[in-house]
């Protein structure tokens, strides 16, 4: 879509349509003819044409219909209108538009300075992490934090766990930590800047979890143009994506209980993985609703890699 026709078609919508009905029609049309990459939260153009108009007149999720008719006021309408247009022009993903994000059905805020939480980690979190652990962990990590998404879910599944939500971008960190604070989970959940292990010295943990960079050269210059908006630290990880899980997989089991779990994602690069560590004993967890590409070890298995 030409940007010229875009603000034409946004300046006559300003002054013509006035309810949310309106707005939702009209956006979900515009965002459809966009030819938009969706995957960052909605999977389509009228979910996310919902999204963004329910967050923009502040109404929660889910009541719209029972405010259908209400119109919005004009600050509300540009504000509209620049969001449209960022979406389409830029195309910036939704969630950094609005700043929030739901993982595990809970939101969390979100910037360019974390990924947008897309991981099949939430099934696990959802599913209480069976059969994959025999008890309650005491000590979880969750490596690579970002949002610190991951790790609050499962802080709020576990609630006698320490938790601890390490990485080396200390501004994700500091989303990490507004999402601490938004749950008040402060007493537990310690978010730590690290790379990798070194800033993790000492600690032993009964589950680690990572969402570590893992996409490849392949597929990194093939990504649809939404994906340039999220931070680039977090998605490459060498020719064949697995440059920092190497490094993981080497230190992992200094930082594991003896009967301690370690579950990593590593997406499409599962493949090249088995292929480097073939004499590891990856067990592959499949899921209900989507995801593929997580890998479970327990420390006994992390031991034979030193045999």
């Amino acid at each position: 879509m030409q940007k010229d026709t875009l603000s034409s078609r946004l300046a006559q919508a300003k002054t013509e349509l006035f309810t949310l009905q309106d707005w939702l029609r009209f956006s979900a049309k515009l965002l459809a003819e966009a030819d938009l990459f969706y995957g960052h939260g909605t999977d389509n153009a009228w979910d996310e044409a919902v999204q963004l108009v329910l967050w923009q007149a502040g109404i929660p999720w889910g009541k719209h219909e029972q405010v259908i008719a209400a119109k919005l006021i004009e600050s509300e309408r540009s504000a509209l209108c620049e969001a449209l247009t960022k979406r389409i022009t830029e195309r910036m993903p939704l969630p950094y538009i609005t700043g929030q994000a739901y993982f595990a059905e809970l939101p969390f805020e979100v910037s360019q300075d974390t990924l947008i939480p897309r991981s099949p980690f939430a099934e696990l979190i959802e599913n209480g992490f069976q059969p994959w652990l025999t008890q309650a962990p005491l000590s979880v990590l969750d490596l690579c934090t970002g949002s610190g998404c991951i790790g609050i879910a499962a802080a709020l599944l576990f609630e006698e766990a320490e938790v601890d939500l390490s990485d080396i971008s200390a501004p994700a960190l500091v989303i990490a930590q507004r999402n601490i604070d938004r749950y008040q989970l402060g007493e537990r959940v310690s978010a730590i800047e690290s790379d990798l292990f070194a800033g993790l010295q000492g600690k032993r943990y009964d589950l680690i979890m990572s969402n570590p960079p893992y996409v490849d050269e392949g597929d990194l210059s093939t990504m649809p143009a939404e994906f340039q908006h999220e931070p680039a630290l977090a998605l490459g990880s060498g020719s064949d994506g697995l440059d920092f899980t190497r490094r993981l997989l080497h230190e992992a089991r200094n930082y594991l209980t003896d009967e301690g779990v370690l579950i990593v994602e590593v997406g499409n690069s599962w493949n090249a993985l088995e292929n480097a560590f073939a004499e590891v004993p990856f067990t592959w967890i499949e899921f209900e609703h989507g995801g593929h590409g997580v890998f479970m070890l327990t420390a006994a298995d992390l031991d034979m890699m030193g045999e």
